[in-house]
C-alpha cells in the first residue's frame, strides 16, 4: 500500500486528488495507455496495479471493491473479462511508466503509462452503436459517398462530375433551342 504523502496533493484537497486518481485509472483501463505527467503517472500506477489483482481474483467481493473505487460497472466488467486474465501469468508490474519529456507550456514532465501486455481499448455498446449509426446516417449514405442502387458505395465526385455534364448539355439544348 503507498505510503501517504504529506504537503501538497495533486489537485488541492486528499478528496480532489482521489477524484483525480480515480478518472485517470478509468482513462488507463479504457484505452490501455495514457499520457499524463510523471507525478501523476507514479501516482496511480499502484492503485491500477491493485485493481488488475483484484481482476486476476474474479471473485464477487474483489468486483464489489473494483466498482467502488472505479464507479463504473461497465469498466469493472472489462478489466475482470479483458485485463484480469492477460496479466493472469505474472505475479506483478502490471503497468509501465515511460518518460516522455517536458511538456511545452509550463516544462512539466510528462511520461506514458500503459498496460505492460497489449490489451484492447474499451468501448461500450451504445458507444459502438452510435458510433456505427453516424458513419451511415438515415438516408443510406456513408459520409463522402452515396450508396447505388445495388448498395455499393460510390464516390461523390463522380455524381458531381455527371451533373455538371447534365447541366452542360441541357446549356446546349437551350441554345440550339
Amino acid at each position: 500500500m503507498p505510503k501517504p504523502v504529506r504537503g501538497p496533493r495533486l489537485g488541492g484537497s486528499a478528496a480532489h486528488q482521489k477524484h483525480i486518481i480515480r478518472n485517470l485509472a478509468k482513462e488507463l483501463i479504457r484505452h490501455g495507455r495514457i499520457q499524463t505527467t510523471l507525478k501523476k503517472a507514479k501516482t496511480l500506477q499502484p492503485e491500477v496495479e491493485r485493481m488488475v489483482t483484484w481482476a486476476k481474483d474474479g471473485s464477487l467481493p474483489a468486483r464489489r471493491r473494483a466498482i467502488s473505487a472505479l464507479n463504473d460497472v461497465a469498466l469493472v466488467g472489462h478489466l475482470f473479462s479483458e485485463i484480469g486474465p492477460k496479466h493472469a501469468d505474472r505475479k506483478g508490474g502490471y503497468t509501465r511508466v515511460v518518460k516522455v519529456g517536458p511538456r511545452k507550456g509550463d516544462n512539466a514532465m510528462m511520461a506514458l503509462i500503459e498496460f505492460t501486455d497489449a490489451v484492447e481499448p474499451f468501448q461500450r455498446e451504445d458507444e459502438a452503436t452510435a458510433a456505427a449509426e453516424t458513419a451511415t446516417s438515415s438516408s443510406g449514405r456513408v459520409w463522402g459517398r452515396r450508396k447505388k442502387a445495388d448498395g455499393a458505395a460510390e464516390p461523390e465526385a463522380a455524381e458531381v462530375k455527371d451533373d455538371a455534364s447534365d447541366a452542360a448539355a441541357e446549356a446546349e439544348s437551350t441554345e440550339e433551342a
